[in-house]
């Protein structure tokens, strides 16, 4: 009965997950079409003069332009990545401790579907975000999931899972279960 009871919230919190993924991916897409709409082939809109302006730019690339035209790499990494982000939610227990890891699991999640989606309809990635006042490549909606996120992650694993066994849930070997319970 209790294995059923946790199966069954399990499931609830990974539905959450998928629909909470699903959300921000829509945000993401809706900024980027939003951009398009009032930005490509205009002038950049200065939001705070010499700090954040709004500057439409079709990346073929990663960060930082590098790996131009490497679609099909981009591909294969996000399939990979979201295979790693499925794993990880499917895998992750029902408990409060774990709603960080969730969450940032799913932003990233959330940020490589977004960026991915661009790349498989336009063969680029529609950035509009751009920080003048330190010349920061330009990035959109997706790339701040990823980035805020992963930072946070690592922020998280260094400070707060700090348990030599929190993640052995995570163990694709059989000997998982005989360690703890």
């Amino acid at each position: 009965m209790r294995q059923d009871k946790e199966a069954s919230s399990k499931k609830r919190i990974l539905v959450i997950d998928i629909i909470s993924m699903a959300l921000l991916v829509l945000l993401d897409q809706v900024t980027k079409i939003a951009a398009v709409s009032a930005l490509k082939g205009k002038e950049s809109f200065v939001l705070i003069k010499g700090v954040l302006e709004l500057y439409y730019l079709e990346n073929h690339g990663a960060a930082f332009g590098v790996l131009q035209n490497a679609r099909t790499f981009f591909l294969i990494v996000t399939i990979f990545a979201m295979a790693v982000v499925f794993y990880v939610l499917i895998k992750t227990p029902a408990d409060k401790k774990y709603l960080l890891l969730r969450a940032l699991v799913v932003l990233i999640g959330a940020g490589a579907v977004g960026n991915v989606i661009d790349r498989i309809l336009f063969s680029y990635v529609r950035d509009f975000i751009y920080f003048s006042l330190i010349d920061f490549p330009v990035f959109n909606v997706a790339d701040i999931y990823v980035t805020c996120a992963t930072i946070c992650l690592v922020l998280s694993i260094l400070l707060y899972y700090k348990d030599e066994h929190d993640f052995d849930y995570l163990s694709v070997s059989r000997d998982n279960k005989k360690g703890r319970s």
